[in-house]
């Protein structure tokens, strides 16, 4: 066995009770590392055709990463899988915090559940002892409140993940809560959970994690946290947000390195892009609908990120991360102290519903952290009830009385605590805005924005196509943490693979919307290295450092003893992105039915603010992407394939 992994899995039976170590061999972790890449291999062949995301077929994995543990550094991230309830096809979230170190430190790559308990239960493992315990006392409590119980319990050294009341309540919007407020937030897998009756799962553990070159990772480690320190004096919020303004008057813009973010990261976390991006053209606005003249520096300015540091009282790491991006928060409201909103959830409860009050986003957050459901999603929900009253579509009797005008921050409280207890409209609401357009019918569908089942990020496609490529083209679909054209510039692939395209430094902005081969080679480049990354553990914060600066590579084959060429790598990137696809497939998925909404691509096009004017081919972009990876290119189906040079993927003809 090379070192990184474990080579064993625990898998749960819920129905039966039953808790049984599975050996799995080295060859799987060769072709698809662990993490996500394990997820998928052993789901892909457990979880039948037709199976019932909510239904005791479904599987639901907990799986670490294949540097966490080793003193590689950003290397704490742990990802939830199985079929999405949300999307129907291969579901998957990914979080930070300290789980991952702590399910390899119980002797396991990854914890698996299958089945539906008759009770609600949670799972503990105590060094190397598993064991299923009732958990009817804590059905009906919060996250936070639940989580803090289990650890009570497991006493000292033990860590947890939870469900809160809406993955109970099987919100299709329902993520999976860690560390008093983190969440696994996406594809709706708090509610798998939750259908499973299982509460939560506990761990302690202190078994050793196997390196090969244990004096190589930490010289790796120290070349790449010398990046990580660099931190200059800075501009302030203020003047962040006017950079934005200057970079969506001028007509080119330069390519970006990561390094400039690291450093907007360590003074802010993510808000530092809260104003600069509405200005950019980056944020949507008003349920997509409006733009940087809607909700300018004048509205924006009350999310200013100085305005969060201001509240902030400590920082906070993931494990094996030297950036320290997020924080707690002081707060006027109901809680007292609170998770720092991060800038997704920051958009979505802000521009998103216009929406300028900045006590109440701190307070919305964490009522849907404790809740568990996912920020992104519940904003996106919002902004469409309100557009859907706005229309005339629901009224003030639809809401329950409440008058869901754009910005009116009290209803929106009132909503979404509504949406957490399924109470009224709340469970009209409750998962997602396509089923709530399906229900209300009359023209609603128009104002839902998501791309199969999933609302859109808080990243604008008609700024970086490339956004919008993503969203229609991966197995789980209306994701940002995968690729863009900006995130290609900064990953710096061609640093290690100079096969691969180099953007121009500088270059005219419209030269982003040209549909061409190279711009399809960069976004299946993205792809493969996200699948990488996913299945060694990594915080995409950290690879925007760049390949050259973040031994991603280096890191890995210093752990298990591989010599593989970072070709190599992305070809296993690859063959986790066919295997993620051919489970769609299964699952009765055409690929084309991944839309990015007509509103979402520029159609018609915007008349002012940063985005006025364009429009995205996705049509031409997802066939060239397809092509990539020797797909048809109309159908997204499996084709015969061939290797160019440069590692990448063509079709025969």
């Amino acid at each position: 066995m090379s070192g990184g992994y474990l080579g064993r899995i625990l898998w749960v039976e819920l129905d039966a009770g039953v808790c049984r170590e599975e050996e799995v061999a080295d060859e799987i972790y060769g072709q698809f590392l662990s993490g996500m890449g394990l997820a998928v291999s052993l789901l892909g062949d457990r979880i039948p055709p037709g199976a019932d995301p909510l239904g005791p077929e479904n599987v639901l994995a907990f799986v670490s990463g294949l540097l966490t543990g080793t003193g590689a550094l950003f290397s704490g991230r742990w990802m939830a899988a199985g079929k999405s309830p949300l999307t129907g096809g291969w579901g998957d979230a990914n979080c930070g915090g300290v789980l991952s170190p702590a399910i390899k430190r119980c002797g396991y790559d990854g914890i698996f559940f299958a089945g539906v308990s008759l009770r609600p239960v949670y799972l503990l493992v105590d060094h190397g002892r598993p064991e299923l315990r009732d958990a009817s006392h804590l059905w009906g409590e919060d996250a936070l409140a639940a989580e803090e119980a289990l650890l009570r319990e497991a006493g000292g050294g033990a860590r947890a993940a939870v469900i809160g009341l809406a993955g109970e309540k099987l919100s299709l919007i329902a993520g999976i809560c860690h560390d008093r407020g983190r969440i696994a937030a996406r594809s709706g897998l708090g509610a798998v959970m939750g259908s499973k009756r299982l509460k939560g799962l506990v761990l302690k553990g202190k078994g050793p994690i196997p390196v090969h070159h244990r004096e190589e990772v930490r010289r790796l480690s120290r070349g790449c946290n010398k990046w990580v320190r660099f931190q200059p004096p800075f501009v302030s919020g203020r003047m962040a947000a006017y950079m934005g303004t200057l970079m969506r008057l001028l007509p080119f813009q330069m390519a970006m390195d990561g390094l400039v973010y690291q450093l907007l990261l360590k003074k802010w976390g993510t808000v530092s892009m809260n104003q600069m991006s509405v200005e950019m053209g980056d944020a949507p606005i008003m349920n997509w609908k409006g733009s940087s003249a809607d909700w300018g520096i004048g509205k924006s300015r009350t999310v200013n990120p100085d305005a969060f540091r201001a509240l902030e009282r400590a920082k906070y790491h993931c494990y094996s991360c030297p950036l320290g991006c997020g924080g707690i928060c002081a707060t006027n409201g109901p809680f007292g102290e609170a998770h720092k909103p991060e800038y997704e959830s920051v958009l979505a409860l802000g521009g998103l519903c216009m929406n300028s009050d900045l006590e109440s986003i701190v307070v919305m957050n964490e009522l849907l952290n404790r809740a568990g459901m996912d920020t992104i999603s519940a904003g996106g929900t919002v902004a469409f009830a309100m557009e859907c009253y706005e229309q005339g579509i629901l009224t003030r009797d639809d809401l329950d009385g409440l008058e869901l005008r754009w910005g009116n921050a009290a209803a929106m409280i009132a909503l979404i605590e509504k949406m957490i207890r399924r109470e009224g409209v709340g469970d009209l609401l409750a998962d997602g805005a396509k089923r709530a357009a399906e229900r209300i019918g009359r023209g609603a569908e128009a104002y839902a924005i998501h791309a199969g089942g999933q609302e859109l990020p808080m990243h604008d496609g008609r700024n970086d196509p490339g956004f919008n490529l993503h969203y229609a083209v991966e197995a789980t679909p209306g994701r940002h943490t995968i690729g863009a054209q900006l995130y290609y510039e900064m990953f710096r692939l061609w640093k290690r693979m100079p096969s691969l395209p180099r953007p121009p430094l500088v270059y005219r902005k419209g030269r982003k919307y040209l549909a061409d081969e190279e711009k399809a080679i960069m976004a299946a480049a993205c792809s493969k290295f996200m699948n990488v990354a996913n299945g060694a553990g990594l915080c995409l914060f950290g690879l925007f450092l760049g390949a050259d600066r973040i031994p991603s590579f280096a890191w890995l084959d210093a752990v298990t003893g591989w010599r593989k060429s970072p070709e190599e790598y992305l070809a296993i990137g690859e063959a986790v992105q066919n295997r993620k696809r051919e489970f769609n497939r299964r699952q009765g998925i055409d690929a084309r039915s991944f839309q990015v909404p007509e509103r979402a691509l520029g159609r018609p096009p915007q008349r002012r603010g940063a985005n006025r004017g364009r429009t995205v081919d996705l049509e031409k972009m997802r066939g060239d992407y397809w092509g990539q990876f020797g797909w048809d290119r109309g159908t997204g189906q499996p084709g015969e394939r061939r290797r160019p040079p440069g590692g990448t993927v063509a079709r025969e003809g």
